[in-house]
């Protein structure tokens, strides 16, 4: 078993170098480490056991767990919190785009994900639900390798020998309709615990979006093709309601969706199905503060000017990120503060510099829910990004200082 200790720092959580060596993680704007600590003994495919980390989440910023395939392999992907700790995984394939998000599937609080994946190298992104400090354990391994988490005594067995939609229970489902280019979404409110999965058609390929609302319920949705194979798994992508977006055109045929609830199986689920809107998905990612948007006035930013020594601005934000852009005129360091005004206020607070690379993120500093980073600047032109977590909304003071390298 490899065990390797690392933490997460101001930008993006990067290990001791005598410890593990660094990999490229694009999805998050930075770098990762190897779950082998090296590239050579990162294959999940050949490797004799598992491979296992211990990260310790900062500041509300992530650990990055790099590993290659070199062949298609069914794999688990892991992280289990000490103490209080409630990791949230999220999985991205090689080329950045997001396979799968989720919480509680290992039961306890920990994360889980099992899928078959081929051959590439892939980056499991793990956060802290709260954004407070975290320390976990990650654990990357074959499916019939042993486990690090227990798993939620809930959620189905894959029946090997289903046909059609396969897994446990997708044989018996309930349809909800055919879905056809430009025709009008599918829906449907159930429970979880009366109808843990649904059916839907498509007559002709087209890619699709779907999404499981009830925050009370805390839904879990997977998908599965017509051959059985896990297209997809969320839990949490806004807040704990979930959503899938499936960016390449399905095949024609009958797709199950698995719907668990993590919270409670007695509330009605609202489950829609439409066709995946590009456009939408990405400005979905600027308004969660995911990307940076493109400074061509496609979406809203306020320039702040440059910042010579120190900047200030009142905002009245809410869920959806704010976008400021900042000129820096020399090298050195800045601090960028957000804090409320008011006691209800929970800033959130990320910075991404001219190519769109996220340099620095933060929620809740030690003291408090404000937010505050502090990341080495070049003579450049930076977007910072702001919102409120949750459904807050309120003002927001902004503050910004630069700092340069002594004489």
């Amino acid at each position: 078993m490899t065990r390797l200790i690392a933490t997460s720092a101001i930008a993006l959580c990067a290990a001791t170098p005598l410890l593990a060596q660094d990999a490229a993680c694009p999805a998050v704007g930075g770098n990762g480490q190897w779950i082998g600590g090296s590239a050579a003994a990162s294959d999940i495919a050949t490797m004799d056991s598992y491979g296992e980390q211990m990260a310790l989440v900062l500041n509300g910023n992530r650990y990055a767990s790099v590993f290659s395939l070199s062949a298609p392999t069914s794999t688990r992907i892991e992280a289990q919190g000490r103490a209080n700790g409630d990791p949230v995984l999220t999985l991205y394939d090689p080329a950045g785009d997001e396979i799968l998000t989720d919480d509680d599937s290992g039961g306890n609080g920990a994360a889980r994900a099992e899928v078959d994946l081929n051959a590439g190298t892939y980056c499991a992104v793990i956060t802290s639900y709260d954004g407070g400090p975290m320390t976990a354990f990650v654990r990357i391994g074959r499916t019939e390798m042993d486990p690090l988490t227990e798993g939620r005594g809930n959620m189905p067995d894959p029946d090997p020998g289903a046909t059609g939609t396969a897994g446990a229970g997708c044989q018996d489902t309930v349809n909800f309709g055919t879905l056809a280019p430009g025709g009008a979404p599918l829906s449907i409110a159930t429970a979880a615990g009366e109808t843990g999965y649904l059916s839907f058609d498509l007559t002709e390929p087209m890619p699709v979006t779907i999404t499981a609302e009830n925050e009370d319920a805390d839904p879990l949705i997977s998908l599965s093709g017509p051959d059985g194979e896990n297209l997809g798994e969320n839990d949490d992508f806004d807040g704990l309601n979930a959503r899938l977006d499936i960016a390449t055109p399905l095949a024609p045929g009958t797709y199950c969706i698995a719907l668990n609830a993590l919270s409670d199986e007695a509330v009605p689920i609202d489950v829609t199905v439409t066709a995946y809107d590009p456009e939408a998905a990405l400005m979905g990612l600027y308004a969660r503060g995911e990307a940076a948007p493109p400074l061509d006035g496609s979406v809203q930013i306020t320039d702040l000017g440059t910042l010579e020594t120190v900047l200030r601005a009142d905002i009245d934000v809410g869920s959806d990120t704010q976008w400021f852009r900042l000129d820096v005129p020399a090298a050195g360091l800045m601090v960028i503060e957000a804090n409320a005004i008011g006691p209800s206020g929970d800033p959130w607070l990320v910075v991404f510099d001219v190519a769109g690379r996220e340099i620095a993120q933060n929620d809740d500093t030690p003291s408090g829910t404000d937010a505050q980073v502090m990341p080495r600047v070049n003579a450049e032109t930076y977007l910072i990004g702001v919102k409120q977590v949750g459904d807050r909304q309120g003002f927001v003071r902004l503050l910004l200082e630069r700092f340069v390298p002594a004489q």
